[in-house]
């Protein structure tokens, strides 16, 4: 079984960034790259530093290539199973079983959409999760916000911030308290309870309520329920919250020892910076286990000398 010093399960901004982080410290890394960003549709990412305005695509593609003089194995395979051993992990993907010293999951969430016909065929194109990611294409256009009760309330507000004519859209009762209603009111967000029928449209979104009525938008802003991409963080015990996110310290630890999480899927500020940064945070926590790990095991190996007098460390100075 091929052994690592760390794996890697997940891709996008956090793992990329994790994996940058250990190949640079001389750690064995393998990252297991599974499927496409969950930005794959959006146009263009925002909010990153030298980088404003490029595809999430892209930035992939330029994360995967500064791994090159790293020593880090990007496979293109999803993690099956994960396996806690007397030491370290063994982790099953799809060619087979690898084992590691360590395990940083940073596989993210994926989005649970609202159950509106043609929502779906528009989301990163017409129908946007983060207005800081898509509000600057979309300033003072004709916007709107769909949700309900206090995520419902604030979103709304927040996409305010990029356009004065938004309107909020709860598909049937709006569960907002009088001062929510009032809030709205003094900023011009009229709300829109009838339930929707249908999205359609191409550049622009058509909104047909069961009533008959309909509304032409621009954009529409919603915060869609979550769910973890996988499975294997609470199988190997891994505390999760009352939101199914990974419990994190602020190092990125979870609750099981041996294991870090970051990005998206620990709850974290859901921006591509943010999650890059908690890949790196989560990664130099790691490292330094490594360190004193080693440290340990040469002070053990000087105290096994069989002259009695104590050993002398492994030449070479590889961090391995």
């Amino acid at each position: 079984m091929e052994n690592y010093d760390a794996v890697i399960i997940g891709a996008g901004p956090a793992g990329l960034n994790a994996a940058l982080v250990l190949g640079g410290a001389r750690r064995r890394v393998l990252l297991l790259d599974g499927g496409p960003p969950r930005n794959v549709r959006a146009t263009a990412a925002h909010g990153v530093f030298t980088r404003d305005g490029t595809p999430a695509v892209t930035l992939k593609t330029l994360g995967l290539d500064d791994l090159a003089p790293y020593p880090v194995t990007v496979l293109p395979l999803v993690a099956r199973e994960a396996r806690a051993l007397e030491e370290g992990f063994a982790v099953r993907h799809d060619g087979g079983w690898v084992g590691a010293r360590r395990l940083l999951f940073a596989s993210g969430v994926r989005d649970v959409l609202p159950n509106i016909p043609g929502l779906r065929a528009r989301w990163g194109r017409t129908v946007h999760h983060c207005p800081y990611c898509d509000g600057w294409e979309n300033r003072e256009a004709a916007l709107a916000v769909l949700g309900s009760h206090q995520e419902g309330h604030h979103l709304a507000l927040s996409v305010r911030a990029w356009s004065s004519n938004v309107v909020l859209l709860t598909d049937g009762p709006d569960e907002l308290t009088d001062e929510q209603r009032r809030d709205l009111a003094r900023v011009g967000v009229p709300v829109y309870t009838t339930p929707i029928l249908r999205l359609g449209g191409s550049d622009t979104v058509q909104v047909k309520f069961r009533d008959g009525e309909r509304v032409t938008l621009d954009a529409i802003f919603l915060n869609p329920t979550q769910q973890q991409n996988s499975t294997l963080p609470a199988s190997l015990g891994c505390e999760l919250n009352e939101k199914s996110r990974v419990v994190v310290n602020e190092n990125g630890m979870t609750s099981v020892r041996g294991v870090w999480a970051a990005g998206d899927m620990t709850g974290a500020p859901q921006y591509v910076m943010s999650a890059a940064s908690s890949g790196m945070t989560a990664a130099v926590s790691l490292n330094t286990t490594l360190i004193h790990e080693n440290v340990r095991r040469l002070g053990a190996a000087f105290h096994k000398s069989p002259d009695g007098e104590g050993g002398q460390p492994p030449s070479g100075g590889e961090a391995s």
